[in-house]
C-alpha cells in the first residue's frame, strides 16, 4: 500500500511571537501554502483556524523534525524563533543554543527537504539592528545612516548570533560543501532582513532592548508608569509592524535575479527616546514615563546605530515603508492600543510635571 502524500507546507518556527501573528495572517490570505506553525508554548485562539498546523515544541528537536516530515512537505521556512537580546544576556549559552544552533538545524533541514522535492526551498531569517556595534555615541551620532557593511561588531551575545546567522545562510547558500561535485547546490535560497526596532500595537514586547519604545505605549494605555531604561537622547530607528511583515514577504517574493546581496537593511523612522515620550503622553495625557536608565542596557542601545541606510532594498526589489511615525502613531498604534485597553476606563489626569 503506497504511503500517503506529505502535505506541502510553509513553515514558521517561533509563530507565536511578535512578528509571528501578523505573518501567519498575511500567509492566511496570500500564501500558496498551508502553515505549519511551531512555538514553545502553545498557540492562542488566533491560530485556531482552516490552514494552520499549530505544534508546540523546541527547535533544537531533532526527533521533533523527524516526526513532522513524516508528514509535512516544507516548501518554504521563515525562522522567526530565536532568544532576545535582553534574555540571550542572562543566558548566553542558551542564547547561542537557540539562536545559532537552531538555525544550523533548520539549515541542514532545508537542504534535505530541497533536495528531496528537486526544488529550491526559500529561508527568510528576521536579523536585527543588534548585528551592528559601535565603539561610542560619538561614532553613532556621526555615523548617520549605516549600511550593511559598517561597523558589524556587535556587543551583544544575540548580535553576535545574528550576525553569525548571516554568514550561514549565505554560506548554505552560496558555497555549500564547496569542494564537493555538487559545491553551492544546496537548494536553500537564504534571505535576511536586519530590522531596526519593532512596535506592534497587537502583541506585547518579548525582551527585546528595544522594546522601551513599544513599553511606553502599552504602559501608558493601562495607565501604568514605566520607567524607561534608556535615558531621554537614546535614539533608534523602527518600524510599525505591518511594515515589517511586508517588508519580508516582499523580500520572500523578490525575483532572485533582482538580488544582489543575502542580507538587506530596512528602515522606516528613527527617533529620540524624550522626543517618543512625547508624543505618548500626547496621546495617553495620564502617562508616567520617566527616565531612569539602566546602565548596561542603556550601553548597548549606544552600540546600535541612530538610523539605517536601506539603499539596496528600495532599489533591488522596490523597498518604501508604508508608515512613517505620524501615520504609525496616528493611524496604527495609538488607536488600536487604546481599543486593546480599553483607554476610556482609564484615569483621566493629566500627569503632574
Amino acid at each position: 500500500m503506497a504511503l500517503p502524500l506529505r502535505k506541502p507546507v510553509t513553515l514558521i518556527t517561533g509563530a507565536g511571537g511578535e512578528i509571528g501573528h501578523g505573518l501567519v495572517e498575511h500567509l492566511l490570505a496570500h500564501g500558496e501554502h498551508e502553515l505549519l506553525c511551531l512555538d514553545l508554548k502553545a498557540l492562542g485562539p488566533d491560530f485556531d483556524r482552516d490552514g494552520v498546523h499549530g505544534v508546540v515544541g523546541n527547535i533544537l528537536d531533532k526527533e521533533l523534525w523527524a516526526r513532522l516530515v513524516t508528514e509535512y512537505e516544507i516548501r518554504s521556512i521563515y525562522h522567526l524563533a530565536a532568544l532576545l537580546s535582553t534574555r540571550a544576556e542572562y543566558s548566553p549559552e542558551q542564547g547561542h543554543r537557540v539562536n545559532v544552533d537552531g538555525t544550523l538545524l533548520l539549515l541542514e533541514l532545508a537542504v534535505t527537504e530541497a533536495r528531496n522535492q528537486a526544488r529550491t526551498l526559500p529561508f527568510l531569517f528576521p536579523s536585527s539592528i543588534a548585528a551592528y556595534g559601535m565603539p561610542d555615541r560619538a561614532t553613532k551620532e556621526a555615523a548617520g545612516r549605516v549600511r550593511e557593511t559598517e561597523h558589524n561588531f556587535p556587543t551583544t551575545m544575540y548580535g553576535c548570533n545574528k550576525l553569525y546567522c548571516e554568514h550561514l545562510g549565505r554560506y548554505y547558500s552560496e558555497h555549500f560543501q564547496q569542494l564537493t561535485a555538487e559545491r553551492g547546490k544546496s537548494g536553500v535560497d537564504f534571505r535576511s532582513l536586519r530590522f531596526p526596532g519593532l512596535i506592534s500595537a497587537k502583541t506585547l514586547p518579548t525582551g527585546g532592548t528595544s522594546d522601551y519604545a513599544p513599553e511606553m505605549l502599552h504602559h501608558a494605555a493601562q495607565g501604568k508608569p514605566y520607567p524607561c531604561f534608556v535615558d531621554e537622547g537614546a535614539r533608534l530607528p523602527f518600524m510599525a509592524m505591518p511594515d515589517a511583515i511586508r517588508s519580508l514577504t516582499m523580500l520572500a517574493a523578490a525575483p532572485a535575479e533582482a538580488l544582489r546581496q543575502r542580507v538587506y537593511n530596512v528602515g522606516s523612522f528613527s527617533f529620540r527616546a524624550d522626543d517618543f515620550r512625547a508624543r505618548v503622553v500626547d496621546a495617553f495625557p495620564a502617562a508616567e514615563i520617566s527616565f531612569e536608565p539602566d546602565l548596561a542596557r542603556n550601553g548597548i542601545v549606544a552600540t546600535w546605530p541612530a538610523d539605517v541606510d536601506d539603499t539596496p532594498a528600495r532599489e533591488q526589489w522596490g523597498w518604501e515603508p508604508d508608515y512613517g511615525l505620524d501615520r504609525a502613531l496616528d493611524e496604527y498604534l495609538i488607536p488600536e492600543v487604546r481599543a486593546r485597553y480599553a483607554e476610556s476606563e482609564q484615569p483621566r489626569r493629566r500627569r503632574d510635571d
